[in-house]
Protein backbone atom coordinates (compact mmCIF):
# COMPACT_ATOMS: atom_id res chain seq x y z
CA UNK A 1 0.00 0.00 0.00
CA UNK A 2 1.39 3.39 -1.01
CA UNK A 3 2.12 5.91 1.78
CA UNK A 4 -0.27 8.89 1.71
CA UNK A 5 1.01 12.43 2.10
CA UNK A 6 -1.13 15.47 2.91
CA UNK A 7 0.06 18.63 1.13
CA UNK A 8 -0.97 21.79 3.00
CA UNK A 9 -0.28 24.72 0.69
CA UNK A 10 -2.41 27.58 -0.66
CA UNK A 11 -0.41 28.40 -3.79
CA UNK A 12 -1.78 26.26 -6.67
CA UNK A 13 1.49 26.27 -8.64
CA UNK A 14 3.44 24.94 -5.66
CA UNK A 15 0.75 22.34 -4.91
CA UNK A 16 0.96 21.17 -8.52
CA UNK A 17 4.75 20.93 -8.38
CA UNK A 18 4.80 19.01 -5.08
CA UNK A 19 1.90 16.75 -6.02
CA UNK A 20 3.41 15.83 -9.38
CA UNK A 21 6.83 14.98 -7.98
CA UNK A 22 5.77 12.99 -4.94
CA UNK A 23 3.20 11.00 -6.91
CA UNK A 24 5.94 10.30 -9.46
CA UNK A 25 8.05 9.02 -6.54
CA UNK A 26 5.33 6.52 -5.66
CA UNK A 27 3.24 8.25 -2.99
CA UNK A 28 -0.48 8.99 -2.80
CA UNK A 29 -1.50 12.58 -2.07
CA UNK A 30 -4.26 14.64 -0.51
CA UNK A 31 -4.43 18.45 -0.46
CA UNK A 32 -5.62 21.14 1.96
CA UNK A 33 -5.38 24.81 0.98
CA UNK A 34 -5.87 26.34 4.43
CA UNK A 35 -4.96 25.61 8.02
CA UNK A 36 -8.43 24.77 9.30
CA UNK A 37 -8.98 22.22 6.53
CA UNK A 38 -5.56 20.69 7.29
CA UNK A 39 -6.48 20.15 10.95
CA UNK A 40 -9.85 18.66 9.96
CA UNK A 41 -8.25 16.26 7.50
CA UNK A 42 -5.54 15.26 9.99
CA UNK A 43 -8.29 14.21 12.41
CA UNK A 44 -10.24 12.25 9.80
CA UNK A 45 -7.37 10.43 8.06
CA UNK A 46 -4.22 8.50 8.94
CA UNK A 47 -1.54 10.15 6.85
CA UNK A 48 2.02 8.87 6.66
CA UNK A 49 3.40 12.41 6.43
CA UNK A 50 2.20 16.02 6.21
CA UNK A 51 3.95 18.69 4.12
CA UNK A 52 2.95 21.91 5.85
CA UNK A 53 3.49 25.47 4.62
CA UNK A 54 3.84 28.14 7.31
CA UNK A 55 2.00 30.98 5.56
CA UNK A 56 -1.61 29.78 5.24
CA UNK A 57 -5.08 31.37 5.33
CA UNK A 58 -7.43 30.86 8.33
CA UNK A 59 -4.73 29.24 10.51
CA UNK A 60 -0.98 29.46 9.94
CA UNK A 61 1.30 26.45 9.76
CA UNK A 62 2.70 26.93 13.25
CA UNK A 63 -0.80 26.79 14.76
CA UNK A 64 -1.69 23.78 12.60
CA UNK A 65 1.40 21.95 13.85
CA UNK A 66 0.66 22.84 17.48
CA UNK A 67 -2.95 21.66 17.11
CA UNK A 68 -1.98 18.35 15.52
CA UNK A 69 0.46 17.66 18.36
CA UNK A 70 -2.14 18.66 20.97
CA UNK A 71 -4.39 16.04 19.35
CA UNK A 72 -1.61 13.55 20.22
CA UNK A 73 -1.18 12.85 16.54
CA UNK A 74 2.44 11.85 15.88
CA UNK A 75 2.24 12.02 12.09
CA UNK A 76 5.61 13.24 10.72
CA UNK A 77 5.48 16.90 9.65
CA UNK A 78 7.78 18.55 7.09
CA UNK A 79 7.41 22.32 7.26
CA UNK A 80 7.86 24.67 4.30
CA UNK A 81 8.65 28.36 4.45
CA UNK A 82 9.81 31.14 2.17
CA UNK A 83 11.75 32.60 5.08
CA UNK A 84 15.30 31.65 5.95
CA UNK A 85 15.37 32.85 9.54
CA UNK A 86 16.86 30.76 12.30
CA UNK A 87 14.06 31.78 14.67
CA UNK A 88 11.48 30.19 12.39
CA UNK A 89 13.48 26.97 12.16
CA UNK A 90 13.92 26.67 15.91
CA UNK A 91 10.28 27.54 16.61
CA UNK A 92 8.96 25.07 14.06
CA UNK A 93 10.96 22.17 15.41
CA UNK A 94 10.24 23.10 19.02
CA UNK A 95 6.49 22.75 18.45
CA UNK A 96 6.83 19.29 16.96
CA UNK A 97 7.83 19.49 13.29
CA UNK A 98 10.19 16.75 12.13
CA UNK A 99 12.07 18.63 9.46
CA UNK A 100 12.23 21.96 7.67
CA UNK A 101 12.61 22.94 4.01
CA UNK A 102 13.09 26.50 2.77
CA UNK A 103 11.59 27.70 -0.50
CA UNK A 104 12.70 27.57 -3.22
CA UNK A 105 13.66 23.88 -3.07
CA UNK A 106 14.37 21.28 -5.71
CA UNK A 107 11.99 18.33 -6.19
CA UNK A 108 14.95 16.02 -5.62
CA UNK A 109 15.66 17.55 -2.21
CA UNK A 110 11.98 17.33 -1.24
CA UNK A 111 11.79 13.63 -2.11
CA UNK A 112 15.05 12.96 -0.26
CA UNK A 113 13.68 14.65 2.88
CA UNK A 114 10.45 12.65 2.66
CA UNK A 115 12.32 9.35 2.35
CA UNK A 116 14.63 10.29 5.26
CA UNK A 117 11.70 11.13 7.56
CA UNK A 118 9.79 7.96 6.68
CA UNK A 119 12.92 5.85 7.25
CA UNK A 120 13.34 7.32 10.73
CA UNK A 121 9.70 6.61 11.57
CA UNK A 122 10.03 3.05 10.27
CA UNK A 123 13.18 2.49 12.33
CA UNK A 124 11.48 3.76 15.50
CA UNK A 125 8.58 1.36 14.95
CA UNK A 126 10.92 -1.58 14.31
CA UNK A 127 12.91 -1.20 17.53
CA UNK A 128 10.08 -1.55 20.02
CA UNK A 129 11.03 -2.84 23.47
CA UNK A 130 11.32 -1.80 27.09
CA UNK A 131 14.07 0.59 28.10
CA UNK A 132 14.91 1.05 31.77
CA UNK A 133 17.28 3.21 33.74
CA UNK A 134 16.89 3.74 37.47
CA UNK A 135 13.22 4.46 38.16
CA UNK A 136 12.48 5.34 34.53
CA UNK A 137 10.82 2.80 32.23
CA UNK A 138 10.06 3.44 28.56
CA UNK A 139 7.76 1.23 26.50
CA UNK A 140 8.80 2.05 22.96
CA UNK A 141 5.95 -0.01 21.49
CA UNK A 142 3.34 2.12 23.26
CA UNK A 143 5.44 5.30 23.48
CA UNK A 144 4.75 5.37 27.22
CA UNK A 145 7.10 6.60 29.93
CA UNK A 146 6.82 5.79 33.62
CA UNK A 147 8.77 7.41 36.43
CA UNK A 148 8.48 6.05 39.99
CA UNK A 149 5.78 3.69 38.63
CA UNK A 150 3.65 6.63 37.48
CA UNK A 151 2.95 7.38 33.83
CA UNK A 152 4.28 10.80 32.78
CA UNK A 153 3.35 12.86 29.74
CA UNK A 154 6.12 13.91 27.38
CA UNK A 155 5.99 15.81 24.13
CA UNK A 156 7.14 13.91 21.07
CA UNK A 157 10.58 15.54 21.08
CA UNK A 158 11.00 15.12 24.84
CA UNK A 159 10.24 11.44 24.35
CA UNK A 160 12.67 11.03 21.46
CA UNK A 161 15.36 12.92 23.38
CA UNK A 162 14.87 10.70 26.43
CA UNK A 163 15.06 7.51 24.34
CA UNK A 164 18.24 8.72 22.67
CA UNK A 165 19.83 9.61 26.01
CA UNK A 166 18.90 6.24 27.53
CA UNK A 167 20.19 4.26 24.56
CA UNK A 168 23.46 6.22 24.79
CA UNK A 169 23.76 6.25 28.57
CA UNK A 170 27.18 6.97 30.06
CA UNK A 171 28.19 8.65 26.78
CA UNK A 172 28.96 12.36 26.79
CA UNK A 173 26.80 13.83 24.01
CA UNK A 174 27.33 17.28 22.55
CA UNK A 175 24.40 19.60 21.94
CA UNK A 176 25.14 19.45 18.20
CA UNK A 177 25.05 15.65 18.35
CA UNK A 178 21.66 15.72 20.07
CA UNK A 179 20.28 18.23 17.58
CA UNK A 180 21.37 16.08 14.67
CA UNK A 181 20.09 12.82 16.18
CA UNK A 182 16.74 13.97 17.59
CA UNK A 183 15.79 16.86 15.32
CA UNK A 184 17.80 15.78 12.25
CA UNK A 185 18.73 19.42 11.78
CA UNK A 186 21.90 21.44 12.17
CA UNK A 187 22.00 24.86 13.81
CA UNK A 188 25.49 26.26 13.68
CA UNK A 189 26.21 28.18 16.85
CA UNK A 190 22.68 27.93 18.27
CA UNK A 191 21.82 24.95 20.41
CA UNK A 192 19.40 26.54 22.89
CA UNK A 193 16.61 24.19 21.81
CA UNK A 194 18.52 21.25 23.33
CA UNK A 195 18.92 23.09 26.63
CA UNK A 196 15.21 23.96 26.68
CA UNK A 197 14.15 20.34 26.15
CA UNK A 198 16.69 19.03 28.67
CA UNK A 199 15.20 21.47 31.18
CA UNK A 200 11.68 20.23 30.48
CA UNK A 201 12.78 16.60 30.78
CA UNK A 202 14.50 17.25 34.09
CA UNK A 203 11.30 18.77 35.47
CA UNK A 204 9.55 15.47 34.78
CA UNK A 205 12.17 12.85 35.73
CA UNK A 206 14.37 14.49 38.37
CA UNK A 207 13.56 14.88 42.07
CA UNK A 208 15.80 17.94 42.21
CA UNK A 209 16.42 19.72 38.91
CA UNK A 210 19.33 21.67 40.39
CA UNK A 211 21.07 18.42 41.36
CA UNK A 212 19.97 15.96 38.66
CA UNK A 213 20.50 12.23 39.16
CA UNK A 214 19.91 11.17 35.57
CA UNK A 215 20.78 13.89 33.05
CA UNK A 216 24.15 15.30 34.02
CA UNK A 217 25.60 18.46 32.49
CA UNK A 218 29.11 18.11 31.10
CA UNK A 219 30.30 21.70 31.24
CA UNK A 220 31.51 23.14 27.99
CA UNK A 221 30.35 20.15 26.00
CA UNK A 222 26.85 18.74 26.52
CA UNK A 223 25.01 16.11 28.54
CA UNK A 224 25.31 12.56 29.83
CA UNK A 225 22.58 10.15 30.99
CA UNK A 226 23.56 8.12 34.06
CA UNK A 227 21.90 5.48 36.18
CA UNK A 228 21.74 6.87 39.76
CA UNK A 229 22.31 3.33 41.09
Amino acid sequence: MKPTILIVEDEPSIVMLIKYNIEKAGFKTDVADNGEDAVKKSRENNYDLIILDIMLPKMDGMEVCKTIRKDENNVPILMLTAKDEEFDKVSGLEIGADDYLTKPFSPRELIARIHAILRRVSTRKATGNILEIGQIKVNTDQHEVCYLNEKIELTRKEYELLVYLITHQNETLSREQLLSAVWNFDFVGDTRMVDVHIGHLREKIEKDTKNPEYIKTVRGFGYKMEDPK
